[in-house]
């Protein structure tokens, strides 16, 4: 059988933006029928490396070869459409007449419109009718940088099926793990300029990572005990043996420049995130909601309790209102029916899919120091994070990016590194309520594994909105499905969770009344429980006033025991207001406990 030639080849490629090298001799083969995932941090250089093997970015040495007849597709992050009029129109800009139909298909798909007009395009649909057109060409290569960006989840499963059935080989960077593990059967890792191979999908890239990271460690402590025996004897013995032994000095001296030409793996963001003062117990309760735009029905008598402490995540196709019930949650938008009760205290801090709150002519120095949350008075190199002066360059180091970077443009960076800089501002303040609209986009996987972690001993609320599948199976603990026509429906647990409950209740179609009854959390289907009583109503009306004064006597309380040298210098005032704290935050948890409970009562009255 004759053997297949390859369908890109890159030899000793050398690449350095200025000044810093990017890549040294680097050699890979892309062979027919592969799919291969290529992973690495954030600025590891993955995006560099694509765009090298579409032909974009000259190497400074080296040979990228594709054989005659090949042709390799790449998906532009950020396409030039000038000159074209729609969507479409560029989609299929490099097809013939008969073949335009392609772009319709893949615009089903992926859920653009050919028709709209370049000018009045946002970003996300700019991308999508880049994957549009590289879909429709079906080259023999395929190079996907980040596909699933601004992609629901019903097009990230069209564009899963699509790719399991194409015969093209295709290279892919993204962030999204399920998307890697159902797609992959090889792995690139760039890490400190090497790339690696190793012929197994994204399912097993950590633990050959972890287990190269585990020989390194003990190459390195080994030569580091060789060094300093060598040393050793240099300094003991050298100059009754100079002339015999000069070649055991040289080698010490190479020993030494081995060790200081070994790169350090880059550490992970130090990003920390601590919940401020806590909220009441009830977050926000929306009662009979409803929301329409235009013919658009966004919500339609739509209950939700939210308390503290929950993880509730939002899901559904893109243009379904997901954004728009958090904005009613939030107070930002009013619903054209029902009522919402938002509880007290509440510190909300929101990460904006948009990323509306970063200028992008700004550097990033003066994107942290002129927020007027963090600006310092009479300070101009430092910012308050979480209520404490920090040095801007100190904090922004923590977020892994330098010095250089600190007085650059927000405009010159990548995706993932505008996504950590957009966590930087969110966790310099304090909060214990969490809104993160498509957080994960951009974001490397380390990245994500820290924020997961973070969130997990978060104290205070999140809401959350994602397509990542595998982030909201390891994050959420309530999951809302918004699937269109208004209807919005409350699930336990994550994705996976959701989708096996979805599964079991799908049968004849619900009428109007078991939709509705459907969509509404358990507590409240107590609708024939007793009224209050006389005494009842008047603690009702009595426990909104005890909540406030402990909560202010709380606060005082923690005020006092934030002085870190009390203990030493007043320890018997330590003492006593530690327990006076303890005691009142009981009597605070009690109070909001019987407060939703009256008020429930009341409402099932009503």
């Amino acid at each position: 059988m004759a053997v297949k030639a390859p369908l890109l080849q890159l030899s000793d490629i050398a690449l350095t933006f200025g000044g810093e090298p990017i890549f040294a001799d680097l050699s890979l083969v892309v062979q027919p029928g592969d799919r291969v995932a290529l992973v690495g941090r954030n600025g590891s250089g993955k995006s560099t490396l694509m765009k090298v093997m579409a032909g974009l970015v000259e190497a400074d040495s080296g040979t990228c070869v594709v054989p005659p007849g090949i042709s390799v597709g790449y998906m532009e992050q950020e396409p030039e459409m000038l000159g074209f009029a729609t969507l479409g129109d560029y989609a299929a800009s490099a097809l013939e007449p008969e073949e335009t139909y392609r772009v319709e298909m893949a615009g089903e798909g992926l859920k653009f419109d050919p028709a709209r007009a370049v000018e009045t395009a946002s970003g996300g649909e700019r991308r999508r009718a880049a994957l549009a057109k590289l879909m429709a060409e079906a080259p023999d290569l395929m190079l996907l940088d980040e596909p699933t960006n601004h992609l629901d989840i019903e097009a990230i499963a069209w564009l899963e099926t699509t790719l399991k059935e194409t015969r093209a080989g295709y290279v892919i960077i993204s962030h999204d793990r399920a998307f890697l593990r159902e797609l992959t059967r090889a792995t690139l890792w760039i890490d400190r300029g090497m790339v690696r191979r190793n012929e197994q999908g994204f399912t097993h890239f950590e633990a050959w990572r972890d287990k190269i990271w585990e020989e390194e460690d003990q190459s390195r402590h080994k030569l580091d005990r060789k060094i300093k025996s060598e040393g050793r004897w240099a300094v003991e013995g050298i100059s009754a043996r100079r002339k015999r032994n000069q070649g055991r000095v040289r080698a010490l001296q190479e020993l030494r420049a081995e060790r200081a030409g070994q790169i350090r793996r880059q550490g992970t963001a130090g990003m920390a995130l601590e919940s401020g003062p806590r909220s009441g117990k009830l977050v926000f309760e929306a009662r009979g909601i409803s929301k329409s735009y235009d013919d658009t029905q966004i919500l339609t008598d739509f209950d939700l309790r939210v308390q503290r402490g929950d993880r509730v995540a939002f899901v559904g196709p893109n243009g379904v209102g997901k954004t728009t019930l958090l904005k009613m949650l939030l107070g930002e938008v009013e619903p054209d029916s029902g009522d919402i009760r938002r509880g007290t205290n509440l510190m909300p801090a929101v990460f904006d899919q948009s990323r509306a709150a970063l200028d992008p002519d700004m550097t990033l120095w003066d994107s942290l120091t002129g927020d007027p949350d963090m600006r310092v008075s009479g300070k101009a190199d430092q910012i308050l994070v979480r209520g404490m002066p920090r040095h801007v360059i100190g904090y922004l180091k923590e977020f892994l990016f330098d010095e250089r970077q600190a007085r650059a443009p927000v405009r010159a960076l990548s995706g993932g590194e505008k996504a950590r800089l957009l966590l930087a501002k969110l966790m310099a303040k304090e909060s214990n309520l969490l809104v993160l609209d498509e957080p994960t986009n951009d974001l490397d996987i380390e990245t994500l594994d820290l924020l997961q972690e973070l969130l997990d001993d978060y104290d205070g609320t999140l809401l959350l909105v994602s397509h990542d599948r595998d982030f909201l199976d390891r994050v959420a603990t309530t999951t809302i499905a918004m699937e269109g026509d208004g209807q919005a429906t409350v699930y336990a647990g994550g994705w996976s969770d959701y989708r096996a409950q979805r599964a079991v209740d799908k049968g004849p179609e619900p009428s109007k009344s078991a939709a509705k009854s459907k969509s509404k959390p358990a507590q409240d289907t107590s609708r024939d429980a007793p009224g209050l009583s006389f005494t009842e109503k008047h603690r009702l009306k009595a426990l909104p006033k005890e909540i406030a004064r402990l909560e202010a006597e709380i606060g005082k309380l923690e005020g006092l025991l934030a002085d870190a040298e009390l203990f030493t210098r007043e320890p018997v005032k330590f003492r006593k207001a530690t327990e006076a704290l303890v005691t009142r935050q009981k009597a605070l948890s009690a109070a909001e406990e019987e407060w939703l409970m009256l008020a429930e009562k009341a409402e099932n009255e009503a």
